[in-house]
């Protein structure tokens, strides 16, 4: 499968942060993203519906793994080109041939302190040596204890390092996951909807943040999904946080589709500071 200059053109849009009607993005390569949850169909009415992008470094990294595209910019300016040639091309899709490649299934876990789980049946305890994660390849058998909580880390520095900031978890009994790299496969979100265990998404607290909970998690987990906030949210926005951010994302987030009471409170106070902060902050501070 090529992709095509049409379709380019308008994946690169999305990656850009425009929002498209869905009647113009009638591609199955689409309805794959949608089912990834890489592209969101936000639905007004019965019959209006756009397609947005809360994370366009998902959107590249699909496409880099789907066709083997690089950058996608030169890719289609490349394909404008009259009389392009397929080496021109070849050079920002490494395989021609483009095959679509599913490498590893599974994900990533950590632990600061010993997590009891199943896997396979056999008992074994989550809690890699500083520096290292652990792979859970045959997560369709792995079980954490039920009173276990689930958290989401969506920044991979964050996840690297959550040992600096279990201060943060210090009334749980956390089991972190990430959700990178994402490409073709929704392991992650497929494992939590097989589990019991309460979820808790800690990601960026600006509206791409809230977005990619609300659309990839909260959709599907419903009432055992929470969205982490820290206590002093409010000081770490004043102090910490990035007008740009709120600038480029305050169209994307409409408080109307929200029931959250926690979700609400902390888009309130992004709309009062005009600031997005992203959760490194959380590390700087340690």
């Amino acid at each position: 499968m090529q992709l095509s200059s049409a379709l380019a053109d308008k994946l690169l849009r999305l990656a850009h942060g425009e929002r498209l009607p869905a009647s113009s993005l009638k591609f199955a390569l689409v309805a794959e993203l949608i089912s990834e949850g890489i592209i969101i169909d936000q639905r007004k009415g019965r019959t209006k519906s756009t397609l947005y992008v809360p994370d366009p470094v998902s959107l590249r990294a699909y496409i880099n793994n789907r066709f083997s595209i690089s950058d996608l910019e030169a890719y289609l300016a490349t394909l404008r080109q009259d009389d392009f040639l397929r080496a021109d091309l070849a050079r920002h899709a490494s395989d021609s041939k483009r095959k679509v490649v599913r490498t590893f299934k599974g994900f990533l876990v950590n632990s600061y302190q010993p997590v009891v789980a199943m896997l396979g049946g056999k008992e074994i305890i989550i809690q890699p040596p500083p520096g290292t994660f652990q792979f859970i390849h045959n997560y369709e058998t792995f079980v954490p204890d039920p009173d276990v909580l689930i958290v989401n880390v969506e920044n991979a520095e964050n996840f690297s390092r959550i040992a600096e900031q279990r201060h943060l978890f210090e009334e749980i009994s956390p089991l972190f996951v990430s959700r990178y790299p994402q490409n073709q496969n929704k392991d992650l979100l497929n494992w939590l909807r097989r589990i019991p265990n309460s979820y808790l998404h800690f990601g960026d607290f600006d509206f791409a943040g809230i977005n990619i909970y609300l659309n990839e998690y909260k959709r599907s987990l419903g009432e055992r999904a929470k969205f982490f906030i820290p206590n002093d949210i409010e000081s770490l926005i004043a102090r910490f946080g990035n007008r740009k951010l709120y600038d480029r994302q305050k169209k994307s987030f409409h408080a109307s589709e929200v029931d959250e009471r926690g979700i609400l409170e902390l888009s309130q106070l992004l709309h009062r500071y005009k600031k997005g902060l992203e959760q490194e902050v959380l590390i700087q501070l340690v």
